[in-house]
């Protein structure tokens, strides 16, 4: 390609709307342009990556046994509400209303029609196993989108669904994709590590996540510094240590003025956090949640929201919180309030914190005033207890014991144990030998294309610009001609050494056009391309061509007639 003719301007300056640097190197590169928030247009350079990127996803798909398909992305929204996912996807879901007065989901995901797929052309378990993937777009309507193509509203996903027969298939299948995606995220130059993680609205037993490591990331990792296990801090556990243990107090009322925080009340009353209840109110759908954590702790809402099986999970609002005769500030379990839970609509759940140590203070649900020594299961009895609580940085590994530290990290990829659920849900059975229908046990395994173009960059740049490594490279060369002259030897050198590195299959950026060095220099770092090939008078002078590569600071001449055989051993390199 002749950057002459190439669509596409780079820029000097930063967007303003930019606030990672993978966004505005993308923007500054003309790989991406804006349309709408969360909405992009690939450049043709952009492209080119995206599709070598994608090459290496189909060769570790093909050779994981997947079978490449093509899903339709307008779907009857009957099939979203039969497998009982519209509600857990919410806002989040895109519906179109056609001339016909029927409703479609534009798919973010497609579960539901790969597995009604599978339905119509699966019968027997002879039929199995059976993996097929895509590489489509899908569509989520993101309330917050950002930081380029990290997260968006549109974009392209690899997704592959695993069907078999036992659970033993499925746990294969698993294996094999976290393989793959190994291979996947090497081959693209890109650092990962692999957490538990949550399944979300996909649903599903076990899942884990893909990291790439990187302070932009907006999720935090939990890694622990002796096993290096790792988890999503929406999945992390960890060992809670007892409070204070010593035998049980009668329960005392004291006068706490104006002191509503933790931290306000325990002070006054000369107490550890950790020998204190919480209070935390939430609205979960239509339901009152009341929360007790120990106070040394906070709740971590996506936990709860599996807890308590919400599509929605909200704070509660001071007014919601007296409207159930409850204090805020306050607040306590016991008494009245636990007493008649059931019939003010209230549901208790109890971290597994509380049951942790003995004479806790608690709210009195009384204006300035607390309890002391309240203990679990004399004073109350939570409806539902289960670890909702934050694990933080220096909390310890239940695998070993060690300390957590915090990392951020981009999610590049998902996988999934989604069992039946799916299929029961859809009617995709088989028959086992004896002529009995089962539902098929299912898996998925997702990679957001653009963001793993975008991750990448973000582990490969310095202040110049992309470092593409060479496996994604958009062109593998970038030949810099520095003449005006139309007709000297260094333009003709120039185009000859083109020509031959295009017959020898290698892609090149060939800069031809008419700007100063410095500029086609800068544009050469901007790009990222692995390769530079400098051809003017004065390197000819030098006895040939300058070779410098993207990650080196040094350069050296080398033979024109040597030029292709050159990079070929350079690639293979």
């Amino acid at each position: 390609m002749r950057m002459s003719k190439m669509f596409g301007r780079t820029t000097k300056e930063n967007p303003a709307d930019a606030d990672v640097v993978s966004h505005q190197l993308m923007i500054r590169g003309a790989y991406i342009t804006q349309l709408s928030a969360g909405i992009y247009s690939y450049l043709p350079i952009a492209w080119k990556t995206i599709n070598n990127i994608c090459a290496i996803i189909r060769d570790e798909m093909d050779k994981a046994g997947g079978q490449e398909v093509h899903l339709p992305a307008l779907q009857p929204v009957e099939l979203w509400q039969k497998s009982e996912r519209e509600a857990p996807f919410g806002d989040n879901l895109f519906h179109l209303v056609d001339r016909k007065d029927h409703t479609f989901v534009i798919a973010p995901t497609h579960e539901e029609a790969v597995t009604d797929l599978v339905a119509q052309h699966v019968q027997s378990y002879r039929d199995l196993p059976l993996r097929l993937y895509q590489i489509q777009t899908k569509f989520r309507d993101e309330p917050r989108p950002r930081a380029g193509l990290i997260r968006v509203r549109e974009f392209d996903m690899k997704d592959l669904y695993s069907f078999d027969s036992t659970q033993e298939g499925l746990d294969a299948a698993y294996n094999d994709m976290v393989r793959a995606y190994k291979n996947i995220y090497s081959r693209c130059g890109l650092s990962t590590i692999l957490i538990d993680a949550d399944s979300g609205a996909i649903g599903g037993k076990d899942s884990q996540e893909f990291m790439a490591v990187t302070e932009i990331g907006e999720d935090e990792i939990l890694v622990c510094t002796s096993c290096l296990y790792a988890a999503n801090v929406e999945k992390a556990v960890c060992i809670k240590d007892r409070a204070a243990d010593e035998p049980e107090k009668e329960m005392e009322k004291v006068a706490t003025p104006g002191m509503k925080t933790i931290e306000e009340v325990c002070n006054f009353l000369g107490a550890d956090p950790r020998n204190s209840y919480k209070a935390v109110f939430y609205m979960a759908d239509d339901r009152f949640i009341y929360v007790v954590i120990r106070g040394d702790l906070d709740v971590n809402e996506t936990k709860l929201q599996k807890v308590v099986k919400c599509n929605n999970l909200r704070m509660a609002t001071d007014e919601e919180v007296r409207a159930k005769g409850i204090v805020p500030g306050y607040a306590s379990p016991i008494g009245d309030v636990y007493h008649e839970h059931e019939k003010r609509g209230i549901t208790i759940v109890a971290d597994d914190s509380v049951d942790l140590g003995t004479n806790f203070v608690a709210g009195a649900n009384e204006e300035g005033y607390h309890y002391k020594n309240v203990n679990y299961r004399r004073d109350f009895v939570a409806d539902i207890m289960a670890d909702v609580a934050n694990v933080r940085e220096g909390d310890r590994c239940p695998k070993c014991n060690g300390t957590y530290m915090v990392k951020h990290g981009m999610e590049v990829g998902h996988v999934f144990k989604l069992g039946t659920k799916i299929a029961e849900k859809i009617g995709a059975n088989f028959t086992d030998k004896d002529g009995v229908a089962h539902p098929i046990i299912m898996g998925c395994y997702g990679i957001g294309v653009g963001r793993l173009m975008a991750a990448i960059i973000e582990q490969n740049h310095d202040d110049k610009g992309i470092i593409w490594p060479v496996s994604v490279a958009p062109y593998k060369v970038y030949l810099c001609l520095l003449s005006k002259d139309e007709n000297d030897e260094a333009r003709e050198t120039a185009d000859r050494v083109y020509a031959n590195l295009i017959n020898a299959g290698i892609d090149v950026l060939y800069d031809d056009r008419n700007e100063m060095p410095g500029v086609k220099f800068s544009d050469a770092d901007l790009l990222g391309i692995p390769f530079r090939l400098t051809v003017s008078q004065r390197s000819l002078h030098n006895g040939g061509i300058e070779f410098k590569a993207r990650n080196s600071d040094s350069s050296e001449i080398i033979a024109v007639v040597n030029a292709v055989s050159y990079i070929q051993k350079k690639l293979a390199d």
